[in-house]
């Protein structure tokens, strides 16, 4: 397929290649290293982080990459950037170790700190996502014509209000928005799925909200915006104000609501999410 970006369907394929590069790693018991947050590293997040990083410079040797095995740059070289990189190698390295199939691999390219596009790949069936604001957004598996996706404005006939949550992280302010939403829009049913997969349910139009009121990482998200925000979706600050990628000192995010853009509810939710 014709991407309508010059630089997708490369990425594309390096994401799908990373994935390849992940699985021989796959439930076998690797071993598992403890980097300085605590966060755990494996030999396979080292191998795709290396697969890409060598792939994207040979697009473009001009454009910076922050991976997230490779994030110890400093705050005065990023701002520095116009245009970027943002990658993690392998997004749900926890469900990875437990052998659960939720992990992906995360390709957003960045501007001026807002996500052109992204890609996100499933390594242990080769499906991926990629997606940008004012390109378009497809799901499609390896060798396989991509499919345009588009996010829901309501649930469809039937349907409870399904809002997608973390399997492993909550927060008392999570919590107390899921309350609201449920006394606000009725019974709620939760999705629970691991790592940037969250957003893409909500691109293919298989879930409602995504709000994210704890932490998360820059490379958690971007890749994973980018396919949310080419299906019709928006990501937010609480404030209202569109989700970004400033060269902040931490590479922490804020907290965040991903949503359909034209979402009659959409007040509602960014007043929960405020109080």
């Amino acid at each position: 397929m014709n991407f309508p970006h010059p630089l997708m369907a490369p990425v594309v394929e390096l994401a799908l290649q990373a994935g390849e590069a992940i699985l021989p790693f796959w439930r076998t018991g690797t071993a598992v290293t403890a980097k300085s947050d605590d966060s755990p590293v494996t030999a396979a997040d080292l191998a795709a982080h290396h697969l890409i990083l060598a792939g994207l410079t040979a697009l473009d040797p001009s454009i910076p990459v922050l991976s997230e095995e490779d994030a110890n740059i400093a705050q005065n070289v990023r701002a520095s950037w116009q245009r970027w990189w943002l990658v993690d190698p392998l997004d749900g390295t926890k469900e990875f170790i437990s052998g659960s199939e939720e992990f992906t691999v995360n390709i957003a390219l960045i501007e001026q700190g807002r996500v052109v596009f992204g890609v996100v790949s499933m390594p242990t069936n080769g499906r991926f996502y990629v997606g940008g604001t004012g390109l378009g957004a497809w799901r499609g598996d390896k060798d396989g014509e991509p499919s345009p996706i588009q996010v829901r404005e309501v649930p469809p006939a039937g349907a409870s209000f399904t809002v997608v949550a973390s399997r492993r992280h909550s927060s008392p302010e999570q919590e107390r928005l899921l309350a609201g939403l449920s006394a606000s829009l009725g019974e709620l049913e939760l999705a629970n799925i691991g790592s940037s997969l969250k957003f893409c349910l909500l691109a293919e139009g298989a879930a409602d909200c995504y709000p994210r009121l704890a932490p998360t990482s820059q490379w958690d998200t971007a890749a994973a915006q980018g396919v949310l925000e080419g299906a019709g979706g928006e990501v937010l600050e609480l404030s209202g104000e569109p989700f970004s990628y400033p060269a902040r000192e931490s590479l922490l995010n804020e907290f965040f609501l991903a949503l359909p853009a034209k979402a009659a509810w959409r007040e509602k939710l960014l007043e929960l999410a405020r109080s």
